[in-house]
């Protein structure tokens, strides 16, 4: 049986990390979708997530000869850059697996806090795996993501935090990948408050724990997809799942859809930059997946986006949302055509960005011309609204996305 982390852990870990780690703030959300929802924002703590807590709890507690040895991390970014900051910060000297599809900005933030990074490997899990040879072949210390004790309890430093600068806080619902963050923040706030509800959240294309408490073990998932790589996690923690499986109400899934969603709320209600493992606490409240009771706290977990990322998932949340669609139409070749579906477009108020006019596709008549559409909209009803218009006026149209 796993031993759980206690409240006095977690205590002893916000005093190591005293002048450390910032105390992130607590702030209302500014949907008012979510009202009595308020956002802690561990996407603005040291290093750009909530990481850092947990490996600089882990690597202080290295005794000098594991110290000269240096440490070893394996990471899609976020852990990369907590060791990272950590180690350099003590003096350490560290060595970071992370996978070949790794955003470039993480990569260069952790070399820029001092690792030497070593690409290799489709996923973290693959990446792991090297950071166990690594430590093998060296001597160095593996300071695993999340399946240690001292990084449960670095972890749960913020239910702390949320509980000082919330006290009635009645629900926190936070991201879930190998399960460190929930399992910390569960240790912390059951024992504070025991009737408290503690809610995990995993992207629906990399959700072990449904799982994994289904089967009452940790289970490997045999495949991942999704665009929160910060939570693509295939195996739960063999530490991490027993606090998960003893203290955690509830673990729910969210759709890339949703998470894309919940990024531009984010960006535009609340001015907040996250990338989509951070969103996903906040993509489960606004569609809905979880009943929690007020006031609740979703943990933003980290901000550490690629923009080029960002750019098309703005792009992705405001097609989910209605906001923006790619329309496909055929129409007459000759003079005045296109026009006449333009003006169309514009009559009912969608603002068109680009357009892509073709006479070779095979797939046309002769006399036939397809014409490819991005347009700017108020919303779901005023797309379909544009869409029909343009189906009543005689035009086959397909629309990219939601089904309109």
């Amino acid at each position: 049986m796993t031993e759980l982390v206690t409240l006095s852990d977690v205590r002893n870990a916000a005093d190591a990390l005293a002048g450390i780690v910032r105390r992130t703030p607590l702030e209302p959300s500014r949907d008012p979708v979510l009202d009595g929802v308020h956002l802690k924002c561990e996407n603005l703590q040291r290093a750009g997530s909530f990481k850092i807590r947990g490996a600089y709890m882990r690597v202080s507690g290295l005794g000098e000869d594991e110290r000269r040895h240096g440490v070893v991390a394996a990471s899609a970014g976020n852990h990369a850059q907590g060791v990272a900051l950590a180690a350099s910060t003590l003096g350490i000297r560290s060595t970071v697996f992370m996978p070949e599809s790794a955003p470039l900005p993480k990569v260069a933030a952790t070399k820029g806090y001092g690792a030497d990074v070593i690409l290799g490997g489709l996923t973290v899990d693959d990446a792991l795996e090297s950071a166990h040879r690594f430590a093998d072949e060296t001597g160095a210390t593996l300071i695993h993501p999340f399946d240690h004790r001292d990084i449960v309890a670095g972890q749960g430093t913020i239910a702390l935090e949320i509980l000082e600068q919330l006290p009635e806080t009645a629900t926190i619902v936070t991201s879930v990948g190998g399960g460190g963050l929930i399992a910390g923040i569960a240790a912390a706030a059951k024992q504070l408050k025991p009737g408290i509800r503690v809610i995990g959240v995993q992207a629906e294309g990399a959700a072990s724990y449904p799982h994994s408490l289904a089967a009452g073990k940790p289970v490997k998932l045999d495949k991942m997809h999704t665009i929160a790589d910060g939570i693509a996690v295939g195996r739960p923690g063999d530490v991490p799942f027993a606090h998960v499986a003893a203290l955690v109400d509830e673990v729910v899934t969210v759709t890339e859809e949703d998470i894309s969603r919940a990024l531009l709320s984010l960006l535009e209600r609340n001015k907040l930059v996250v990338e989509p493992a951070g969103a996903t606490a906040y993509a489960a409240l606004l569609n809905y997946s979880v009943a929690y009771e007020e006031p609740a706290v979703a943990v933003l977990s980290g901000g550490n986006i690629d923009p080029l990322l960002l750019m098309r998932l703005i792009e992705h949340g405001l097609g989910a949302s209605g906001r923006f669609m790619r329309a496909s139409l055929r129409c007459a070749d000759r003079p005045g055509a296109l026009a006449s579906v333009l003006r169309l477009v514009g009559r009912y108020g969608g603002n068109i960005v680009d357009v892509y006019h073709q006479r070779s596709d095979p797939r046309l008549s002769v006399g036939e011309v397809s014409v490819d559409l991005s347009i700017e909209t108020r919303g779901s009803e005023h797309a379909t609204e544009i869409v029909a218009a343009l189906r009543d006026a005689g035009y086959f149209v397909s629309v990219e996305g939601p089904s309109i």
